[in-house]
């Protein structure tokens, strides 16, 4: 319970720091322009791409803890560089300051996202995941109803420069987090999934007669190992991997697509900057009080009760729905409902479900494969939104026949949910077999 309540607190900071910053970020957006868009994501693309090796590197050669904290205090160091630049430069650089804090926010938020669920995939086995991702997706959107609260509350009253230290503050406390849970998680073990080196007769070598428990101590915060490009080649050879690449990049580009007809709906029927701000902050509001209801009394009970496979098709499933509306009706009301209601599923069914496929591969793919998932794909799935989107409007299509053309985009991507969630329970069903023959091997090798 401990370690959960922990869990739980990471998640809030983490969302509440980010959520702080989502309004600022959109409304830049919002303020360069739906056609600029495509060149926003691009720059985006890039960074994110440059961003990986280093991270990579990191994780190969620091333990856990300090590798999560490094990456975490790199962020928030970040922060206050923008700090000072929104503070005193000139007003005649805001445009590029602007749209770098766009660049560098699209970058920052998969980053402590990606490796804040990566950790709970490390920690927590497979059905512990299963239970408890959705009540730790809880604190995260509690952590976004905080972060958005604050935004809509004080940005009128205190601008959104200053807004960036408390974003900086919660960062810190995630930090704490790390480093009570790396000592928790050290002192009570981890069963490690069957392709994670632990296997029957190859135990990690250990004190004589310490066992398999103690094994999985030892080498939890033990550096992972492994070239800073491994995750692209692990991706390569798995098909399981690859499914997952799929499942995110067909997210993503109808994702892409919805806020870029969201930016230009705004874009014409609101025209000042701090009122766009605050109405984009009450949408996060929204969405994350529908979101926390979903994870306190659903998520656990739609995977248990449908299992991963039909949990993992709800979120495209909506998409269908709320796209064919969108194209009959593109008004500012249908799209509010939609981006709520897909949001809200995303933060409370799909992603704590998308988390539990990670808990069934290695160490090394949880966080270096995982990675490049959640940040190279997700972007380049944004890429691939952004310039096809910025091709139909070039050649005169509306919004609504763009609408339309996102629906054959979700059923795809439904089929191939379905496809991966019946594959992890393959794969659960493989690793528990593993595990209890490693047991039982360490049993036997430890009896007098």
């Amino acid at each position: 319970m401990g370690a959960l309540v922990l869990s739980c607190a990471y998640y809030f900071f983490v969302l509440a720091s980010y959520y702080i910053l989502r309004p600022i970020r959109d409304e830049v957006a919002v303020f360069s322009g739906a056609r600029t868009l495509p060149f926003l994501f691009t720059g985006t693309l890039i960074l994110m791409l440059l961003a990986h090796p280093p991270f990579a590197a990191l994780v190969s050669k620091l333990p856990r803890k300090r590798f999560v904290s490094i990456t975490y205090r790199f962020f928030a160091a970040n922060l206050l560089v923008f700090f000072a630049l929104l503070k005193w430069a000139p007003e005649s650089a805001e445009i590029w300051i602007g749209r770098s804090f766009y660049w560098w926010v699209s970058v920052f938020n998969l980053f402590v996202v990606s490796v804040f669920w990566a950790f709970m995939a490390d920690i927590f086995r497979n059905e512990q995941g299963k239970r408890m991702f959705g009540f730790m997706a809880m604190g995260g959107t509690l952590g976004a109803i905080v972060g958005a609260a604050t935004t809509a509350g004080l940005v009128e009253l205190i601008g959104p420069v200053y807004l960036i230290l408390i974003s900086v503050a919660l960062l810190e406390f995630a930090v704490w987090c790390v480093h009570a849970l790396s000592r928790r998680s050290t002192a009570g073990g981890r069963t490690p999934p069957l392709e994670s080196g632990i296997r029957v007769g190859g135990l990690p070598e250990t004190e004589p007669g310490r066992g398999y428990a103690a094994a999985v101590d030892a080498s939890a915060e033990e550096p992972i190992g492994g070239g800073a490009l491994a995750g692209f080649a692990q991706v390569l050879r798995s098909p399981y991997l690859l499914g997952i690449c799929t499942y995110m990049l067909l997210y993503t580009i109808a994702a892409t697509f919805l806020f870029f007809q969201q930016t230009a709906i705004i874009e014409v029927t609101m025209t000042d900057r701090l009122a766009r701000t605050a109405f984009l902050a009450k949408i996060d509001l929204a969405v994350n009080v529908l979101a926390i209801f979903t994870q306190a009394f659903l998520t656990g009970r739609f995977i248990k009760w449908l299992g991963v496979a039909v949990t993992l098709t709800i979120l495209p499933a909506i998409c269908v729905v709320g796209f064919s509306g969108l194209g009959l009706w593109p008004f500012l009301g249908v799209l509010v409902v939609f981006q709520t209601l897909r949001r809200a599923s995303n933060y409370a069914v799909a992603r704590p479900t998308r988390e539990v496929l990670y808990t069934v591969v290695s160490r090394e793919e949880r966080y270096k494969a995982k990675n490049i998932i959640d940040t190279f794909v997700y972007r380049g799935g944004d890429q691939v939104g952004a310039w096809f989107y910025g091709a139909m409007l070039w050649f005169g299509v509306g919004m609504s026949a763009l609408a339309f053309l996102a629906v054959p985009v979700c059923v795809v991507w439904l089929a191939v949910g379905y496809w991966l969630g019946r594959r992890q329970e393959v794969l659960a069903r493989r690793q528990a077999r593993g595990d209890l023959a490693a047991k039982a091997a360490a049993a036997a090798a430890t009896s007098p």
